[in-house]
Parts: structure tokens; C-alpha cells; sequence
């Protein structure tokens, strides 16, 4: 099964739209990201993996599968931690473990070990770029609401850590609330 989440990054200045794909396979146990990740981008699967196996859910190294996380366009540099929630949310999916709707929505966050969704830069471009795109949701750390509130238009929720935004998002869940801001 593949999975797709969106989310948004930074190109230079400017904010870009990156999809998310994740594909699980039988395979040699491998778990990678393809699509010209920086450093910190790569260092993702360790976080993800320790994110998720705090959560109470199974780890992707965990797994004896092969896991490719495409980061798409492939042709575009991608820097920095923001694709963190996303790659998460997209093993999961993949993996059969929750299930929810994702059109319509971008999830911007790095993970900290135990789960904790954790604030990153210029959530105030990012937001601005998810709505010229269509979107009409953002899914941002609590530190990143308040600014990422300001582009009308948008409904922006504020999870704790992955463990809430999971039990707010899986159909499979009685949902739980979380922190909503709207312009």
C-alpha cells in the first residue's frame, strides 16, 4: 500500500508544496527517504521510529519490511525537520495502523524522541503557501499556532504530540479534541 500526506517546506525564500508517499513492500528490512533529503532530513528515521514506538505504535525499524519514503518533487532540496509528522502519519497509514482522510490537509512538525510534536521556522510562510495551494487545514505544533492562525482561511490545529493527533485523526478512534485556532 502507498500513503500520501502534504505538507510544505522552504526553497530558498520560498515555500514549496512536498508530498509525502510512503510504500511498504516485503523485502529486506530497510527503511529510507528518497527525494534529496538534507542531513536532517535523513536523521528523521530515527526520530519518526522513536516518535512512534513511544506513541504506542511499531517502530518502522521495527518492521521486516521495506519501507521508501518518497519526498516528492523528488528534484527539489529538501532541508530541515519539518517533514517529520508527515512521514509518521504516512508509515501509519501505509502500515494499516489508523486510518483518516488526507485530502485537504498539511501536517508541518519535527518529533522530538517521546512523541512530542516540537515548533520549526517560518510557519507563517509555510501556512500562507499550504493555502495558495488549496488547503484548508494545518496541523502545527502548539509553539507554531498562534502565527500559523494568521492566514485567514485556514483552520489550524495545535496537537501535543503525536499520540493526540493520532487519536483526533483515526476513523477507527473516538476522536479526541485538540486545540483548534481560526483567524
Amino acid at each position: 500500500m502507498i500513503s500520501k500526506i502534504s505538507t510544505v517546506t522552504f526553497q530558498g525564500i520560498q515555500a514549496e508544496e512536498v508530498t509525502v508517499e510512503v510504500q511498504m513492500s516485503p523485502g529486506l528490512p530497510a527503511f529510507n527517504i528518497v527525494g534529496l533529503p538534507d542531513k536532517a532530513v535523513d536523521e528523521a528515521k530515527d526520530r519518526v521510529s522513536s516518535a512512534l514506538k513511544n506513541s504506542g505504535y511499531s517502530a518502522p525499524k521495527s518492521q521486516n519490511q521495506k519501507i521508501v519514503v518518497s519526498l516528492a518533487p523528488a528534484d527539489l532540496k529538501k532541508e530541515g525537520s519539518y517533514f517529520d509528522v508527515a512521514i509518521a502519519l504516512g508509515y501509519l497509514l501505509a502500515n494499516n495502523e489508523i486510518s483518516f482522510d488526507t485530502r485537504g490537509i498539511v501536517y508541518i512538525g519535527e518529533l522530538s524522541l517521546a512523541g512530542d510534536i516540537l515548533p520549526v521556522k517560518g510557519v507563517l510562510a509555510l501556512a500562507q503557501e499550504a493555502k495558495r495551494q488549496g488547503y484548508t487545514t494545518l496541523y502545527v505544533a502548539e509553539g507554531n499556532a498562534q502565527e500559523a492562525s494568521l492566514i485567514e482561511d485556514i483552520t489550524v490545529f495545535a496537537p501535543k504530540n503525536l499520540h493526540e493527533l493520532i487519536n483526533h485523526l483515526d476513523q477507527k478512534k473516538v476522536h479526541t479534541e485538540i486545540s483548534r485556532l481560526t483567524p
